[in-house]
């Protein structure tokens, strides 16, 4: 059993591993530093999407090389934490969402393993190359989505199970336009960092889930929005989705 953790926006570090160590995995796309460590008997790797301090932007993250890199690594599920704002009312900050939909409203980053000249070797045996249309009809992957609700349960935690992500380009927040159009659309939470890391992990058939925490209301449903403030409320809430996720690895 080995489980990939990626750590969004206030996630920099995974506590609680056994004989932790770093380690650096090569990809076609440039090396992957991660953290490998032992939950129990479960092998685990964790990779901060941003760095430690915050140093690569959502826009700029080798999406590519992290996924490949936990395929590589024989990783089974990918946790995956990002911080997000709420375009609804009842989704109040402070809440978790574990998505079931994703709509992708980026501009600039490259979307897919397969454009025609990349081949990647399953453990079974089979191969994939050339151009791939992949189904994303359930982008998350259920099985994952039910224990972390299973868990969230366990804690006691205040969660929405199921809601579509937007996914925009940053680095900026969004206008309060952009907010109005969301919510029309169907969006129930906006963030920068689910495209098109969800769909690379699609491709390459790992079991994949989001927790995303709630951290304020989108632009136009409250005052102001800063980087400092969405760090502050993820902070407060880093205990317990520290908890949440070795709750998860646990349970599968």
């Amino acid at each position: 059993m080995k489980i990939g953790v990626i750590g969004g926006s206030g996630l920099y570090e995974l506590p609680g591993l056994s004989d932790a160590k770093k380690i650096t995995v090569d990809t076609p796309f440039g090396p992957v530093n991660l953290l490998r460590g032992l939950k129990g008997d479960r092998e685990v790797f964790f990779l901060s999407r941003h760095k430690k301090g915050h140093k690569v932007p959502p826009h700029m993250i080798n999406y590519r090389a992290n996924i490949y890199a936990l395929f590589k690594l024989g990783v089974n599920y990918v946790i995956s934490t990002n911080a997000v704002g709420s375009v609804r009312e009842y989704i109040e900050p402070g809440y978790l969402v574990i998505p079931d939909q994703i709509i992708d409203l980026t501009k600039n980053r490259v979307y897919t393993f397969f454009d025609g000249d990349f081949e990647v070797k399953f453990p079974d045996g089979r191969k994939k190359s050339g151009v791939i249309h992949t189904d994303v009809s359930e982008p998350y992957c259920n099985l994952l989505r039910s224990k972390i609700k299973d868990a969230a349960d366990n804690l006691g935690l205040k969660y929405v199970y199921g809601g579509t992500y937007v996914c925009m380009e940053g680095p900026r927040f969004e206008t309060p336009a952009e907010i109005k159009f969301i919510q029309v659309i169907g969006g129930d939470i906006v963030g920068m960092t689910s495209s098109p890391e969800v769909f690379l992990a699609k491709e390459l058939e790992l079991c994949y889930a989001s927790i995303s925490v709630v951290t304020n209301l989108a632009a136009g449903m409250q005052k102001k929005i800063t980087h400092k403030e969405v760090i502050e409320l993820f902070n407060k809430m880093l205990v317990k989705l520290v908890e949440l996720i070795s709750h998860v690895i646990d349970m599968l």
